[in-house]
């Protein structure tokens, strides 16, 4: 395999949280997708949920109304390993995050693909390059995409140690084709960058409410009303770049941040857990959600996503 023009076929493994929405993506960009997962319930669960979603993209204008069975049409299901990657191109594994399942289903991956596929996995926490089979080290690589794929634009890559560089460019060829906005990264690091930066994050938060400094819509409309819009147009690195890198440099001289101390458990996120708060799930987190209409806020959420992610694709076109 050369450039991202050999790439027809396109294998996603696993249909539950993340297949769906990956697999609409990949059939969105023109590809024929085989789906598979070993659960019947999941596959037609699965069906359902695309089908609702690119409904949900033609009214949103994202995805022309006639497309949507010819879309939909593109995503093959099958329940055999074999069946969905031994004509693949491209194989995207989403499966849960177990690394037994995982080494599991790379062995069957490894006996039924071809051998010039690229192979490449969505853990999010998990090193893959410590469990596919030695031999396939040369085609794998990480395309860690965020939920729900469909809406939000990033996905991470990174290439093991042995494949090419031509593997990385192809994978991020590929995403973007496809319309997502794929960020290579030089080497692996487990938690990539969002989420590392999101753990630093949640790190603050919880600091913040265990020690009694704030309430949680204090911190959400702290936020929401200053750095994290100002991010949609500078991201992190050209903020301070604008603020003057002489100014980040005397915070750190002043130290005027003293970072929290770590923690096995916040307390704050304890107490919620023990009371089996488990958020919008569960009718209750942070906040009070007794009964809201959980589809009716998850599509009022997605709408404001399609928003949101409209203006940032704007900017980032036309970039300060």
């Amino acid at each position: 395999m050369k450039s991202i023009d050999d790439i027809k076929r396109i294998a996603v493994l696993g249909a539950g949280t993340m297949g769906p929405g990956i697999a609409q993506i990949f059939a969105m960009g023109g590809y024929e997708v085989a789906m598979w997962t070993r659960s019947e319930e999941t596959r037609d669960k699965a069906k359902h949920t695309l089908r609702r979603s690119l409904e949900t993209f033609a009214e949103e204008d994202l995805l022309p109304k006639d497309a949507v069975e010819s879309v939909y049409a593109r995503v093959g299901f099958v329940s055999a390993v074999s069946e969905a990657v031994r004509d693949a191109d491209f194989i995207m594994e989403t499966i849960v995050e177990n690394r037994g399942a995982k080494a599991e289903l790379f062995a069957e991956i490894d006996k039924a693909a071809r051998r010039d596929c690229i192979i490449a996995s969505n853990t999010s926490a998990l090193n893959i390059f410590e469990i596919v089979p030695p031999s396939r080290l040369p085609q794998t690589a990480i395309a860690h995409w965020y939920a729900p794929p469909q809406l939000i634009p990033l996905v991470e890559v990174v290439k093991s140690e042995e494949a090419p560089e031509e593997y990385l460019s192809i994978t991020v060829a590929l995403l973007e084709k496809c319309g997502k906005t794929a960020v290579p990264m030089k080497k692996f690091i487990r938690g990539y960058i969002a989420n590392r930066m999101q753990m630093c994050l949640n790190q603050e938060v919880f600091y913040l409410l265990d020690n009694g400094y704030c309430t949680p819509e204090d911190i959400d409309k702290a936020v929401k009303a200053s750095f994290i819009p100002r991010a949609v147009v500078l991201g992190l690195c050209k903020r301070a770049d604008f603020g003057g890198l002489d100014m980040t440099a005397n915070n750190y001289k002043n130290k005027s941040y003293t970072p929290p101390p770590a923690v096995d458990m916040p307390a704050t996120l304890k107490a919620h857990i023990d009371r089996g708060e488990l958020g919008l799930k569960s009718g209750k987190g942070f906040y009070d959600y007794t009964g809201a209409d959980r589809q009716a806020l998850l599509a009022k959420r997605d709408k404001q996503l399609f928003e949101i992610f409209k203006i940032a694709k704007k900017f980032m076109d036309d970039p300060v």
